[in-house]
């Protein structure tokens, strides 16, 4: 994990950006939690940050998800730590229904065909965000 948030604050720095404590505090937090967090329990799990508020964990999770290190479920209004942030990308996740647990696919065709059907309709994409809902194969076993 510590070598994932090392890259991340290299990404960011590339980028022009800083990593501050807060937002490695959040990303830690993300890349440890077993399913989506939502930003109250990520609130909630920032020890030794006694004065954080909730526009605080707001701001570092969009920083996160402009720099590419996070995304958010909006189905569940959660969010997950990106296993691919070395570039930019479309999102899609498989979200399973019994344990609540999400996957990121790394779905270039789906993100191919995604960029060709919105523009063949005169739609400039900015970012997709594709939620499959359905059983995972630990569930399904």
């Amino acid at each position: 994990m510590d070598a994932f948030l090392n890259e991340a604050e290299t990404l960011v720095a590339r980028q022009g950006q800083r990593m501050t404590k807060i937002r490695r505090k959040v990303l830690r937090l993300l890349l440890e939690s077993a399913e989506p967090a939502k930003a109250y329990d990520l609130l909630a799990n920032l020890d030794g940050e006694g004065s954080a508020k909730p526009p605080t964990i707001y701001r570092a999770l969009d920083f996160l998800q402009e720099t590419g290190l996070a995304h958010k479920i909006e189905s569940l209004n959660a969010y997950v730590a990106c296993g691919h942030a070395s570039h930019r990308h479309s999102a899609v996740f498989l979200i399973c229904d019994k344990c609540h647990g999400a996957e990121e696919l790394h779905a270039e065709a789906t993100s191919e065909a995604l960029k060709a059907e919105t523009e063949a309709a005169g739609f400039k994409m900015s970012r997709a965000v594709v939620e499959v809902r359905g059983t995972c194969r630990d569930c399904a076993a």
